[in-house]
């Protein structure tokens, strides 16, 4: 055959692929996410994600340690809350001693360099599971904006670097912008959930947090997953408001959403691999129906393909091991 054009030759060892590899991934691309629950001595597995836990705050310190060693260096931090301590307004959401400020603190102890962000939502708080306040069957927005814009405030206040909102309410970013400035927080940044869908992938999460919709779904204020020029409406719109980096959640099933934001946009975009994509990886390779290393990097690297400057994944650990030789 007479070709003069042989594109195998670029594949022939795997050095030569790693020399012409057009997508790298490293541990400072990830935010790993945390969930802490209230007492002591608490590591509790979580069923529906296996080899993921719970941490109490005394065992947290262990956790951050060895993050650090694997030079993962941010965090997302989810709280479980008592059911005592929930109710429709999220008033344990503001308190200055609450599980989630007082995290943030103890975090910041252990490692002052470490990168800190913070779930904003009301849904952990929620005596109905949902995002924010409701009345009758209504997700009520101007009045779950403003105890969202408190609750970001007492974040900063105790030493978060991001808040994270992820509720999807309109006019979200801005009141919390405004908020933090007023109050002297200008450096603390804001990572928007600007494209959340309402998808079937978030099962597991609420599991681990207790925090499925009591009635009704979240469909109201979550982006339907039909839809694909809103999330580019959407995340110019919360840039606009002052979101320092946009999020795409969820990221496998959108990959083709993070490569049209990150065509829009002209600040960071991050990307969350969910939990029941996780669990979906963990499952098949429980089953030895597909090998779990090789889908997890495949995965993460499509996502980083597609666009994701930053990803949210709770395989952070399980990849930063394989970079770093461990």
């Amino acid at each position: 055959m007479e070709l003069n054009k042989r594109y195998r030759r670029l594949r022939c060892t795997a050095a030569i692929r790693n020399m012409v590899a057009e997508t790298s991934l490293t541990p400072d691309n990830f935010v790993v996410p945390l969930f802490v629950v209230e007492g002591s001595d608490k590591k509790e597995p979580i069923p529906s994600m296996p080899g993921y836990f719970r941490f109490s705050l005394d065992l947290l310190k262990d956790e951050i340690v060895e993050l650090k060693k694997l030079k993962l260096n941010s965090v997302l931090l989810f709280v479980k809350v008592p059911d005592s301590l929930k109710d429709n307004e999220g008033k344990e959401a503001l308190n200055p001693q609450g599980l989630m400020q007082r995290t943030v603190r103890f975090i910041k102890e252990i490692d002052p360099e470490i990168i800190v962000m913070t779930d904003v939502a009301l849904d952990p708080y929620s005596v109905h599971g949902h995002d924010g306040i409701v009345a009758g069957e209504e997700i009520v927005n101007d009045p779950t904006v403003e105890v969202l814009a408190n609750m970001a405030l007492a974040h900063a206040q105790a030493g978060a670097d991001f808040v994270a909102p992820s509720d999807m309410m309109d006019g979200r970013v801005k009141a919390i912008r405004n908020k933090l400035d007023y109050a002297g927080f200008t450096n603390t940044g804001i990572l928007s959930y600007s494209a959340k869908y309402a998808s079937s992938f978030y099962g597991p999460f609420r599991d681990a947090l207790d925090s499925a919709p009591g009635f009704g779904d979240k469909k109201t204020y979550q982006m339907d997953f039909r839809n694909g020029t809103e999330a580019i409406k959407e995340t110019l719109l919360d840039i606009e408001e002052g979101a320092d980096m946009v999020m795409v959640k969820p990221a496998g099933a959108y990959l083709d959403i993070i490569r049209r934001v990150k065509e829009n946009v002209a600040v960071p975009v991050a990307a969350y691999q969910v939990s029941g994509e996780y669990a979906m990886i963990k499952a098949a390779a429980a089953n030895n129906w597909i090998d779990e290393k090789s889908a997890m990097i495949e995965s993460l690297m499509a996502i980083k393909r597609a666009g994701a400057d930053v990803i949210v994944s709770y395989f952070a650990k399980d990849f930063a091991k394989i970079v770093n030789g461990k």
